[in-house]
């Protein structure tokens, strides 16, 4: 993150916080590059700026290029739900940003495993095995955090509003309570303070992430794969709660217990065959939704 906040406070922050010293507003110490006040401040806004950036154009190319238009036909599908998938995830935004700004902070100032040059990886490797070793490692801890949301105590207060979108559409996927959202994104950015990881793949998987989380909310059923988690398994998830918590595979969910094999006929695109399924599934909800409830 360091290479980004260099770049951010070259062309754009340097001119910003000049600009704010001679308001008369703070001292120069405070606006200097290395000030840990102008830095929680910058990367603060960097994080809700490229975060929300990064949402809107995936999930608006998921939308127009992938999404499965005919689920809006579903009887769970919501009027309006867009607007207010995107209205959910915009107010979570900010929020999200702010708590997740610290660790940005923590690597930029040196206390995490980040490295630059190849040469100071562990050892000969290390740098493409560190790839699959953050997805084991992420998939594994955003499984336990995401299946304990969903006990009783946690359920209502934090993740109920993420699952309002029964149905979701790629603008769902970062439509959480801010606490939610960034829960789940806690082993993100506990990796590299536990475990080496290059600097620029930490910036591409930081992307991929994202891009994965529209993913599995695109509604559009390629995978039936057993092992990888893709948008088939997360839509039981949606539509059923308590099953295929997972984030990228199925381990966890089938070591757990709790995987769901997605239904075939949620991809068909024969229109009577989904509308068996669906009124199948609304009984099912009604029944899943009186027990939460």
């Amino acid at each position: 993150m360091d290479f980004v906040l260099d770049i951010a406070d070259k062309f754009v922050f340097d001119y910003v916080y000049a600009f704010i010293y001679l308001k008369g507003l703070g001292s120069l110490n405070v606006w200097e590059r290395t000030h840990i006040v102008r830095q929680f401040l910058s990367l603060f806004l960097i994080t809700w700026a490229f975060g929300f950036m990064l949402y809107f154009i995936c999930a608006s190319l998921s939308y127009i290029l992938v999404f499965d238009r005919g689920l809006q036909e579903h009887p769970r599908f919501q009027k309006g739900q867009i607007k207010m998938e995107i209205r959910q995830a915009s107010s979570a935004m900010p929020v999200m940003a702010l708590l997740t700004a610290p660790f940005f902070l923590a690597e930029v100032r040196g206390y995490s495993k980040l490295y630059h040059a190849l040469s100071e990886a562990p050892f000969t490797g290390y740098t493409l095995l560190s790839v699959p070793l953050f997805i084991l490692f992420t998939d594994l801890f955003i499984y336990l955090i995401h299946r304990s949301l969903h006990h009783p105590l946690l359920y209502k207060r934090l993740h109920k509003p993420h699952h309002k979108w029964v149905v979701p559409t790629p603008f769902a996927s970062h439509a959480f309570h801010p606490l939610d959202g960034w829960s789940q994104s806690l082993p993100y950015h506990i990796f590299p303070l536990l475990f080496p990881l290059h600097k620029f793949i930490y910036l591409g998987l930081f992307g991929f992430v994202n891009f994965w989380t529209v993913g599995i909310h695109d509604g559009y059923f390629l995978s039936h794969d057993p092992v990888i988690n893709g948008s088939a398994c997360h839509t039981m998830h949606h539509l059923y709660f308590n099953y295929n918590y997972g984030q990228f595979t199925t381990i966890w969910d089938r070591i757990g217990g709790s995987y769901r094999k997605p239904n075939i006929e949620l991809g068909s695109k024969e229109t009577d065959t989904r509308q068996k399924e669906w009124v199948h599934q609304s009984t099912e909800i009604r029944n899943i939704e009186k027990k939460l409830a």
